[in-house]
């Protein structure tokens, strides 16, 4: 069982940078692959980014290369999401999620997900 806690949402220009956390409750938290996906109002959840096991291996979606930056740190139990150069169209909410057995993108391989946390981003 993992419980997942998103955090650092909030208001930017477009421009702008922001760095989201997603703190893991578990204390394997090392076993997980964490995985950020987003929706956006009236769109579908897509996938954004995850990092590997170890953290020595990430995956970006083509629409957050050279933007995002995913990292982790299994001794402080968290995952983070570095945002830059935001678009209004970054506009959504962002969910982490965990799963032990694979490095997917679709969402339905993913067991625990976080509450998620509103990122705006102004024109």
């Amino acid at each position: 069982q993992v419980e997942l806690v998103e955090s650092g949402g909030g208001l930017v220009q477009a421009g702008g940078s922001l760095t989201l956390s997603c703190t893991a409750s578990a204390r394997t938290f090392g076993r997980y692959v964490i995985a950020w996906f987003r929706q956006g109002p009236g769109k579908e959840r897509e996938f954004v980014a995850l990092v590997t096991w170890n953290g020595a291996g990430t995956v970006r979606a083509d629409s957050v290369q050279g933007r995002f930056t995913v990292s982790r740190d299994n001794a402080k139990n968290t995952v983070w999401l570095q945002m830059s150069a935001l678009k209004p169209e970054d506009t959504a909410v962002y969910y982490c999620a965990a799963n032990e057995k694979s490095l997917a993108r679709e969402s339905n391989a993913y067991v625990y997900w976080g509450q998620g946390t509103q990122v705006t981003v102004s024109s």
